[in-house]
């Protein structure tokens, strides 16, 4: 029950093994299939897996332990920050080598880097100054930069045999054509925040759609089509994530959010679509073992 295909761990226990601990522990009690903590940037693999060891030797339980690292799982990429664009070759050999290292037999977490991502486009903060960003910083280079830099990613899920978490915001059309481009439609289109027609158009490509706590919280004038969107999407595309500690749904929204509050996004979903939030659970473990080939 209550899988979630996007947290951040790390930052939502701010780095305390303690803080991490509790949560899995609470994790642990609503029987998740599936839970992917998700990179964002070329080198934070190591130390995600390193403060997810440590939060879970800090579990007393070897049950509760045992069960907690049964269901977790990672992901490695690179969020199109600026930064990380412009100096997109050498972070794109940073993240393949954390990745390699990551893999390597002996380790720990060997077998579970399960995606590449989140990777992707982002444009809402174009060319405005929100997220402490400057109109001058989106030039024509990093544009073009950002499409490389997705399409690097994209090129390495190929080449891994791994699903792609992609993160696009305000950029339907580019996020499309990079796609188109790379020929390789497997994974999830995280976050889920564009219309029927473009989601019919990811889906005809056999991608996946996530959504988040952000659609209980829909305005008014535009509750109607994001409840038309949840019943679009069919059951074998549809999958829940919190973006924890992002996105806290509705009754917690601007809270701190965690893999916890998950169920609350389940049973706003299950509503819209007329079905039990147990039917709706099934429904996107299956497509989690679908996808992730559990």
């Amino acid at each position: 029950m209550y899988s979630d295909t996007h947290f951040h761990f790390q930052k939502l226990t701010d780095n305390d093994p303690e803080t991490g601990a509790q949560i899995l522990s609470d994790m642990v009690n609503s029987r998740p299939v599936f839970a992917l903590d998700i990179g964002v940037r070329c080198d934070d693999l190591e130390g995600r897996l390193l403060h997810m060891a440590e939060s879970l030797d800090s579990i007393d339980d070897k049950t509760t332990r045992a069960m907690a690292e049964k269901f977790l799982y990672f992901t490695a990429g690179i969020w199109p920050d600026v930064d990380e664009i412009h100096d997109r070759w050498s972070a794109m050999e940073t993240l393949e080598e954390q990745i390699a290292d990551a893999t390597a037999g002996g380790e720990r977490f060997a077998k579970k880097i399960a995606a590449i991502g989140e990777c992707g486009l982002d444009h809402h903060w174009n060319p405005s100054n929100a997220d402490e960003r400057d109109e001058n910083d989106f030039d024509d280079d990093t544009f073009e930069g950002e499409r490389e830099l997705f399409q690097m990613q994209i090129e390495l899920a190929k080449k891994m045999n791994l699903p792609v978490i992609v993160h696009s915001r305000d950029a339907f059309e580019d996020t499309l054509d990079c796609i188109k481009n790379m020929r390789y439609d497997r994974g999830i289109i995280h976050c889920f925040s564009y219309g029927i027609d473009e989601a019919r158009a990811f889906l005809d490509r056999g991608w996946y759609l996530a959504f988040g706590g952000a659609v209980t919280y829909t305005k008014k004038n535009k509750l109607y089509e994001m409840e038309e969107l949840l019943r679009f999407v069919p059951d074998d595309r549809l999958l829940l994530e919190t973006d924890a500690p992002y996105l806290a749904p509705v009754p917690l929204r601007g809270e701190t959010n965690t893999p916890l509050n998950i169920h609350y996004t389940y049973e706003f979903i299950s509503a819209k679509r007329n079905i039990t939030t147990q039917q709706l659970c099934r429904i996107v473990d299956k497509n989690c073992e679908k996808l992730f080939k559990l």
